[in-house]
């Protein structure tokens, strides 16, 4: 139900406003001058504001002006019994969405509303599908680590060299290979990621080099596989140390010869792909313990990069912390939050096992629970109990 916020110091005003709006199906909320209205404004995303202009102690333009401060995704409709021509223009220039004089046509009033109410949705779907199709990648960090991983990615990007990266889960991995593929020159191709963890070993041949009809009693259609869809662009098989012997051996092969051969199909299949590989295992004790191919391994890792943990790089965790929560309030058309000092210092003393994925995940439940000013209690109260302290 959308939800509106009246702003008007008059109280017949306000509760004509309210019974009509309720009639119309719409959840309202009143508030008696500006600073009530911008209180309540702060707390809660409207889908419109009412707002009269001439009020006692806080003008209504001044409160127009202090809302889209707040947020400037909110959608203000300015109401006034003095209207003119000069007062409209002036609205609509510091970012009203509509002027309407008192007393309002009710219909003219109406069809304002649903017009603000359609503007909102629009600028609400613009958004996500900016976020859907977006290809830029933020890596985010000013810390000597990243900084390295940055030049390596500048420097190894424009080749067709082979990258296998390393690091613990949540790190960041899958951002790296992409801004691999995003820097190389094969950026106007296709980027196919494959977790290599989440497909059954007897289906992963089937993913990776597609199959034939027939071949097997489900395949009642032929399936190109994930080397063909990135043939011109980049494959990045995630969680590549979860991979069957039996699906290695082939991947082995395909990097030899750039060829595949579908599953159930005699046919050499030529593909021009760029792999990068990444695994959260120590490669290594998995090649000496049997489970990973120590050829398949070199083929793969030409150039190496290891991806550090968020506790390797604390000096991220109040940029990385700011960054998602300018994101997250964004995303949720939450009204504008900030950290203060003593919560990023809190940040930076939590023992983050999950890494960047914990962080994001602990900035969004604080960004949900707290005030305007996220404090280092908050941060004890809210993230601590997940995480352990690692130094006092």
């Amino acid at each position: 139900m959308p939800r509106i916020l009246v702003i008007d110091d008059e109280r017949s005003i306000r509760n004509t406003l309210k019974d009509i709006l309720e009639y119309e199906k719409y959840e309202v909320d009143l508030a008696e001058d500006g600073f009530e209205g911008l209180e309540k404004a702060a707390q809660t995303k409207y889908d419109v504001i009412l707002c009269d202009i001439k009020m006692p102690r806080m003008d209504g333009m001044e409160v127009l002006e202090k809302i889209l401060e707040q947020n400037p995704d909110h959608t203000v409709v300015m109401i006034s019994g003095h209207g003119n021509i000069e007062t409209a223009v002036e609205a609509i220039k510091k970012g009203a969405y509509d002027f309407i004089s008192k007393p309002p046509d009710i219909n003219r009033m109406l069809i304002t509303i649903r017009n603000a109410l359609d503007k909102t949705e629009l600028v609400t779907e613009t958004k996500v599908l900016k976020r859907k199709v977006s290809k830029t990648y933020d890596m985010i960090g000013e810390s000597e680590a990243i900084n390295q991983i940055k030049s390596m990615i500048e420097r190894v990007a424009p080749t067709d060299a082979r990258i296998f990266i390393t690091g613990p889960n949540g790190t960041g991995k899958e951002l790296v290979a992409r801004w691999l593929h995003e820097l190389s020159n094969r950026s106007k191709g296709p980027f196919v990621e494959v977790n290599c963890a989440a497909i059954p070993s007897e289906l992963i041949e089937s993913e990776l080099f597609g199959h034939e009809k027939g071949s097997f009693t489900s395949a009642i259609k032929q399936k190109k596989g994930n080397f063909e869809l990135a043939s011109g662009g980049t494959l990045f098989l995630d969680e590549i140390g979860d991979m069957s012997l039996a699906a290695q051996a082939k991947v082995l092969r395909a990097l030899q010869e750039s060829k595949i051969t579908r599953v159930g199909g005699e046919k050499e299949i030529s593909v021009d792909v760029r792999v990068v590989a990444a695994t959260n295992k120590d490669i290594q004790k998995e090649i000496e313990a049997g489970n990973f191919r120590e050829d398949l391994y070199h083929r793969l890792s030409v150039i190496l990069i290891k991806v550090p943990s968020l506790n390797e790089r604390e000096k991220d965790i109040p940029v990385l912390a700011n960054y998602f929560l300018d994101l997250i309030i964004s995303e949720h058309g939450m009204p504008r939050k900030a950290f203060e000092k003593n919560a990023l210092d809190s940040l930076q003393k939590i023992n983050w096992t999950g890494n960047i994925r914990e962080l994001r995940n602990v900035v969004e439940r604080l960004a949900i629970l707290c005030d305007k000013t996220i404090t280092a209690e908050d941060v004890k109260t809210f993230a601590q109990p997940l995480s352990a302290v690692r130094k006092g």
